[in-house]
């Protein structure tokens, strides 16, 4: 069995020794690169669930919207593009800056046309252009997280996700926030077109800091052979580890209930009768400030507890929080219900944030870190998302909140049970990549 290792730097058990990492230009890097990660998925999560309910678009019709997501699920496809194609001109700069660079305009300007598009008098072209944000948020994140994985050091896989979590909720939530500022004061069309700016942090990081260190760029691709390998080639290495299979099951399975729950949010407080103003007191102030408690909790129990332990009570606190949705569903509009259960759910999703996303990267090899991260980051959450856009809205109309968000918790069981199979068999280090390996063994006790 492939044993993985993780070599810490010397520091002394000061604070500044522990503030030190965080600190670091690749955990900044990590850091800034988030907030431009997180931006697109705002524009077609949340703040598009809030202008379509607020348009009068019917719930079925809004929650199909989340199949919008779905396009992050097949980035896989085109991601070896982003490993092996080289960009004229550009290419001079990097695989990884060039890239950046392109995918970053092609955010803006999606974003820029979902802005343009009304609801009301073509929903079609208005699915069309959520679609288009999401092809282009998903091509953002192939190159981002291949250029936070190569950027890291193994030791600070935990702190630099801890890091880039940080990054994609400030990013989120703050062009959440700014939406639905703008947007009831100047309409729609200004606060998506405001929020495009979003994409620049990552371009300039890239432009600042160049290259990554650790990228470890593939052979040269000349002819349709080469070509070939360049797509086959990543998963070809990944399905050949020890459990591969098992470990993409848990990934296709440990986000069910999560996903299936955080993309109804909306519609419930829209039915408690919650005003934009309360969502953004509550649903994005104080949702804030709990996922960075939460991100802060996971980056101190990946140290103390381990890879493997932390992301099993993560998965655990995912699970449970859900249940704090259908007891404010049941209570109905209540501040301090909504309060709680915004907290604990955001405390438990940026905990588990940190340490999946380390063990995510940990699972990459790094001659194909954007094709494999794409891959797995996508498996994590389709099954959730297809079955959001497909029945999701239907079963709140059959059963109600209260009895939807228990059957989440119930989905997320699956998850919880396979990875402690995983941790009592070995797995979890049988199938890890040479993103993770070092040469200690703490982290990944």
């Amino acid at each position: 069995m492939r044993e993985i290792e993780q070599t810490l730097p010397s520091q002394e058990r000061s604070l500044w020794g522990s503030i030190k990492p965080y600190l670091e230009k690749e955990s900044l890097a990590a850091f800034f690169v988030g907030v431009s990660s997180g931006f697109p998925y705002a524009m077609i999560a949340a703040t598009l669930t809030t202008r379509l309910a607020q348009d009068g678009i019917e719930k079925s019709t809004v929650t199909a919207f989340s199949l919008a997501f779905l396009v992050y699920n097949f980035k896989f496809l085109w991601s070896w593009i982003i490993d092996g194609v080289r960009i004229p001109v550009l290419g001079r700069l990097g695989q990884r800056v060039s890239w950046m660079l392109v995918a970053g305009v092609m955010v803006m300007a999606a974003v820029i046309n979902l802005a343009l598009a009304d609801p009301n008098a073509d929903i079609v072209w208005m699915a069309t252009s959520a679609v288009l944000v999401g092809f282009a948020g998903a091509t953002y994140d192939i190159v981002i997280d291949a250029y936070r994985i190569e950027t890291l050091k193994p030791y600070q896989l935990g702190v630099g996700s801890g890091m880039s979590q940080y990054g994609w909720r400030i990013g989120s939530v703050a062009a959440g926030a700014l939406a639905l500022v703008l947007a009831a004061r100047f309409g729609w069309q200004i606060a998506y077109m405001a929020c495009a700016a979003f994409a620049l942090p990552a371009i300039i990081t890239a432009l600042v800091l160049g290259e990554p260190a650790r990228r470890r760029p593939a052979a040269e691709r000349k002819g349709f052979a080469e070509m070939w390998a360049a797509l086959v080639g990543p998963f070809v290495e990944f399905f050949k580890r020890s459990g591969a299979l098992i470990v993409l099951l848990f990934i296709l399975l440990h986000k069910i209930g999560d996903t299936l729950a955080n993309l109804t949010f909306r519609l419930l407080f829209d039915d408690l009768g919650y005003s934009n103003d309360e969502i953004a007191l509550y649903d994005v102030g104080m949702g804030f400030w709990a996922y960075l408690i939460g991100v802060f909790i996971g980056g101190v129990l990946y140290a103390k507890l381990g890879l493997k332990r932390s992301v099993f009570i993560s998965l655990i606190l995912m699970a449970i929080s859900n249940l704090s949705f259908a007891m404010l569903a049941a209570a109905g509009h209540s501040n301090w219900g909504m309060a709680g259960a915004i907290g604990f759910e955001n405390i438990a999703s940026g905990y588990g944030g940190v340490v999946v996303v380390a063990y995510f990267s940990a699972l990459c090899d790094l001659r194909f870190t954007a094709s494999q991260y794409a891959l797995i980051s996508a498996a994590a959450s389709i099954v959730g998302r297809f079955l959001t856009g497909t029945t999701a809205g239907a079963m709140i109309e059959t059963f109600g909140y209260v009895d939807f968000y228990i059957l989440t918790t119930v989905a997320a069981l699956p998850g919880i049970l396979l990875f402690w199979w995983m941790m009592r068999t070995g797995l979890v280090d049988a199938a890890m990549g040479t993103a993770g390996e070092t040469n200690e063994r703490e982290v990944f006790k």
